[in-house]
């Protein structure tokens, strides 16, 4: 005991060492988003299935099949069980440890010296069995085994959030090629209109030439902008195909027809901007409490490595059964000695205690140890770069979508008045009133207005998706509290 006593008391500067802490991350955010003014707040749920606020029945379908078919979230749920078993595994390591072992043998002798006698039998079978039951048990008087555990629940919560925010991004990536898709099957319906448009115009100017009220170079001018139309739609149609593919991949169906997924050519209004605090991005972003549950592996690696300079104290307790069957010899009264199988059965325990001290590594840990405390302070800064980014990412998808909806307002009165415009150029061209020129340029006016009006409403709906996705939306944290094991 006064030994073991100058052994703590050797050990005391190197304790306080092994406790020293690390630099806490600086998480600061603002109170509030420089963004424009926003709608009401979302509850955890809403945020969590986001694309119900769509209202698009569709869209609800594709992705509760995604969730439940798509490659991405079939491999998610066996990263899930891989994790558990490997933290459960890390874990059960830092338990007693033992093995029962058995061993039966046989060994069969035979004379080939001098003979034997009664009193010396020479040569014979013996029977041997033996079971033993050895334990090793560390006693964690330093608090390695409970910082071993904690280690590997938070590389399991690390792994568990990645894997969250494989799913939020499954969700997001489908809502975005959803609505992706519907922008090309409106461009496509935009360009089959065209087509017709310009085959009236063709029509028009073909009639008016031939009664001698136009030139006939009017109508090849619109032949030339009736072949760019048709051309187009064969584009447009193929990119349709080539989304609804894509689309068909993410779900879990990859080789299904395209005729199965049809896609409605018609973009709703983005939902509003929702409301939302930056601080709340360190609970709801996974990608976020990945990074902490990194750093808190780091941090308890670290402290593994200072205590790892301490003694190791380990309990050594045993079972053990033995039966062993010999050649021997019997005595009978008065003075006979015959031949005899004898046989001895034990039962027995030990108690044991061992004890190792690295004296000779203590320099090797010791700059293992300054290793992972310079790790631990790069976990410290990529967390907060991590949040630094959330918060960017979170306020510039914020006023994106603010912008997108500004502009849809305006491109859309835009657009009605610049459809006016153009039927009413077209039926004076046709009415001989005005010229083919002022027709054409009415109605170029009018399609360069209305496919922005279609690109910015699809944008508008793709930076609403990248904005819930951003604010942490997507994955069920309001079913799992956001705390893991």
């Amino acid at each position: 005991m006064r030994r073991f006593a100058i052994l703590l008391a050797l050990a005391a500067p190197l304790w306080a060492c092994a406790t020293a802490p690390h630099r806490a991350p600086d998480v600061r955010l603002p109170a509030a988003y420089e963004a424009p003014a926003a709608a009401a707040a979302l509850s955890p749920a809403q945020l969590d299935r986001w694309w119900l606020l769509f209202d698009d029945p569709r869209l609800n379908a594709l992705e509760d099949e995604a969730a439940r078919y798509s490659p991405d979230a079939r491999t998610a749920a066996a990263r899930v069980l891989e994790a558990k078993a490997t933290r459960d595994s890390q874990t059960a390591q830092t338990l007693p440890t033992g093995n029962l072992a058995g061993n039966i043998s046989r060994q069969r002798a035979y004379n080939i010296g001098g003979a034997s006698n009664q009193l010396f039998p020479v040569g014979g079978t013996t029977d041997s069995q033996t079971l033993n039951f050895n334990v090793s048990w560390e006693l964690d008087l330093f608090g390695r085994l409970a910082t071993a555990r904690k280690v590997a629940n938070a590389d399991l919560a690390a792994t568990r959030f990645d894997i969250e925010g494989t799913r939020a991004s499954l969700a997001a990536s489908v809502a975005d090629n959803y609505f992706q898709a519907k922008g090309d099957a409106i461009q496509l319906q935009d360009a089959r209109e065209s087509v017709r448009i310009e085959s009236d115009l063709e029509a028009i100017a073909l009639k008016k030439a031939t009664v001698g009220l136009g030139a006939a170079t009017d109508a090849d001018r619109v032949a030339g902008d009736l072949s760019q139309a048709k051309a187009q739609v064969q584009d447009l149609a193929a990119q349709l195909h080539i989304a609804q593919r894509q689309l068909l991949i993410l779900v879990g169906r990859g080789i299904a027809p395209t005729a199965s997924l049809p896609v409605e050519a018609a973009a709703p209004d983005a939902p509003r901007p929702p409301a939302a605090i930056p601080g709340d991005l360190l609970a709801r972003r996974p990608d976020v409490r990945e990074a902490e549950a990194h750093l808190r592996s780091e941090a308890g690696t670290a402290r593994l490595r200072h205590l790892a300079i301490f003694p190791t104290f380990t309990l050594l307790p045993g079972l053990g059964l033995s039966r062993t069957v010999s050649p021997g010899v019997t005595f009978i009264p008065p003075a006979t000695l015959i031949p005899a199988q004898q046989s001895t059965s034990l039962g027995f325990w030990t108690l044991g205690a061992g004890v190792s001290v690295p004296v000779l590594d203590i320099p090797k840990l010791l700059y293992d140890a300054k290793a992972e405390d310079a790790r631990t302070e790069q976990a410290v800064i990529a967390y907060e770069k991590t949040v630094q980014t959330a918060y960017g990412e979170a306020e510039n998808a914020l006023v994106n979508l603010g912008a997108g909806e500004r502009a849809v307002e305006v491109l859309t009165a835009g657009e009605a008045r610049a459809h006016r415009a153009s039927e009413g150029a077209r039926k004076l061209y046709a009415m001989g009133l005005d010229d083919l020129t002022t027709a054409l340029s009415a109605e170029q006016a009018w399609r360069t207005t209305r496919s922005a009006l279609t690109a910015e409403r699809v944008a508008a709906l793709r930076r609403a998706v990248q904005t819930y996705k951003a604010l942490g939306g997507g994955w069920a944290f309001a079913a799992s509290g956001a705390k893991f094991p």
